[in-house]
């Protein structure tokens, strides 16, 4: 069958099951949007106000459903637009395709209007990227794309297709995708019968498990791991939600606003058992207190093993493989001692929900939403002081279900995001929690959960201030406020009714629950403005370059 490279495109997109696109036109795929056009009832294609949300919105979409999230952009600053998004993703290791077009091939290289190297620009931050140059091997290309950003260690892939491209014509056959084979590249049985030693010869074990067991669907395997061996369980920012909240192992997050449990259990360890994570410097910046224990480390990317920490073990490869080889092979164990020292370090979170003080905490909002949850609730958020306390307080019920940019710190992520989590999963009701200086970043994106009838739920923490920039300038800059006090007069109920959604102002705890319940039941877009101090801070923390048993307590900050 002869077709344009347009339709061979579209044709490969439905054939590799994609059934949404975020996107935004332009000269450039003229071509590819007339056979979208045709296509409407096969990919649903979502016009965003901006091609960073198009990217956050594949992001969150990939995030929220397992699947590889499309972005679509056109040459030049439509691609650099996407630029944020793509490393976004990479930081994360989200399986994303981003398509830009570009000039046709005769002006490539010449400055021609709205060109740029988008490939050569995006090399840093995708696990490949082509330039499509004869449109016969487009087909080929856009498979092996997809098959390369699922395989291994996931993350972004770029296709930049010339226009003349998009009009030339092959032919077209119908393929199914390139099968994706998990496997463990480097498991031989001396290494797992190293592993095996180190965990039945430890008595206070200690799990840090990372975004790799979302990546691989491991979340299962995972509990059945840390039960059979009774080890507590702490998780990075990117693996929250994918252990049980409840869970009498789970210790929290860890790291510099990791919990107390977490933090100091790393550090009296004889055995970090580390799974899918990366050892971040916001996880692991010293390692001094952390040498007295054995590491083993089991992941899926080689580059990561001996990076940042040195390890006495460990085995590459699929987690999902490798936790199910090791859990008949370990023994069961009881570590009653060490469960009940950990146990010792856990705060009970509290809320004075009868305090005759009424002001707005963030302890408070999610107090409330954690009794709302049916466990439908899926949350994203910005970057700030708002994404700490969404992780510290928030009670996730199902994996999945909270969608942050850690790596890369995303200010403007949240928004794009919730609409990619929110279209991929249509049953679920999707919050962003934003700050207002992140929210100024891409709140014109209102205008495509409203067209879109998005039942998305935002709600900005509202301070006046660049929230976590001013905390550090408290504690570590004596004070001095340089450009963080916003001073803004932007009235977030008037935007959001601006933009046709429902907007609220919350001021005392008396209104809370209520405007929660109509926000939730309205299944319309909503906006609510809640009102909090600019001093509050986000505790624990610790200082950068610190121990993670370094804590700094909010009575510590008092008490200078």
């Amino acid at each position: 069958m002869l077709l344009t490279g347009a339709e061979i495109l579209i044709k490969s997109l439905v054939d590799e099951g994609v059934d949404t696109i975020f996107g935004y036109p332009g000269g450039a795929v003229l071509n590819i949007y007339d056979e979208l056009y045709k296509y409407k009832n096969e990919i649903h294609h979502i016009l965003t106000c901006h091609e960073q949300a198009a990217a956050h919105a594949a992001d969150g979409y990939a995030r929220a459903t397992g699947k590889v999230g499309v972005c679509l952009s056109t040459s030049g600053p439509g691609a650099t637009n996407l630029v944020t998004g793509i490393a976004t993703a990479y930081m994360d290791s989200i399986p994303m395709v981003a398509i830009t077009g570009n000039v046709p091939k005769s002006l490539l290289g010449k400055d021609s209007f709205q060109e740029v190297d988008i490939a050569g620009i995006t090399m840093p931050i995708t696990k490949h990227n082509y330039i499509v140059k004869n449109v016969d091997d487009l087909q080929n290309i856009i498979r092996e794309a997809f098959f390369i950003a699922q395989e291994g260690r996931q993350g972004p892939v770029l296709i930049d297709i010339p226009k003349d491209i998009t009009a030339n014509k092959a032919v077209y056959t119908k393929l199914i995708p390139k099968e994706l084979k998990k496997n463990s590249t480097s498991f031989k049985e001396d290494i797992l019968s190293e592993l095996i030693q180190y965990i039945n010869e430890s008595e206070r074990p200690f799990i840090y498990a990372g975004g790799g067991i979302n990546s691989s669907e491991s979340t299962q395997e995972l509990v059945n791991f840390a039960e059979k061996i009774n080890a507590p369980v702490s998780t990075s920012l990117m693996c929250t939600s994918a252990f049980p909240f409840d869970h009498p192992l789970y210790t929290g997050m860890i790291g510099m606003h990791g919990t107390k449990a977490s933090n100091i259990a790393a550090t009296k360890c004889d055995l970090l058992i580390t799974l899918g994570a990366r050892f971040s410097d916001r996880v692991i910046s010293n390692q001094n207190h952390i040498k007295n224990a054995k590491i083993i480390h089991i992941d899926i990317d080689p580059a990561e093993i001996n990076k940042n920490v040195k390890v006495n073990s460990y085995i590459i490869g699929d987690l999902k493989i490798i936790l199910n080889k090791l859990i008949p092979l370990v023994k069961e164990k009881e570590n009653k001692e060490w469960i009940e020292t950990v146990d010792s370090l856990k705060e009970i979170k509290s809320v004075e929900i009868n305090s005759d003080d009424d002001e707005l905490t963030p302890e408070f909002l999610f107090d409330k939403l954690n009794k709302l949850n049916d466990g439908s609730f899926i949350i994203t958020t910005e970057v700030g002081q708002h994404q700490m306390w969404s992780a510290q307080y928030f009670n996730f019920k199902d994996r999945r279900s909270f969608i942050s940019s850690g790596g890369l710190g995303t200010m403007g992520y949240g928004l794009g995001a919730a609409i990619g989590a929110q279209i991929g999963k249509p049953n679920k009701q999707v919050f962003n929690i934003a700050g207002d200086g992140s929210f100024g970043m891409n709140c014109n994106e209102l205008a495509t959960v409203v067209k879109n009838k998005l039942p998305l739920i935002v709600i900005i923490m509202n301070n006046n201030a660049l929230g976590m920039v001013r905390q550090w300038q408290t504690i570590f800059y004596d004070g001095r406020y340089s450009e963080t006090t916003l001073d803004r007069s932007t009235d977030f109920v008037k935007l959001a009714e601006a933009f046709g959604a429902k907007g609220f102002r919350l001021n005392k705890r008396s209104q809370v629950e209520d405007v929660l319940k109509e926000a939730i039941a309205s299944k319309e877009p909503v906006l609510i403005d809640y009102v909090i101090h600019c001093d509050k801070k986000v505790f624990p923390m610790v200082a950068p370059g610190a121990p993670i048993n370094q804590i700094i307590s909010e009575e510590d900050i008092n008490n200078n």
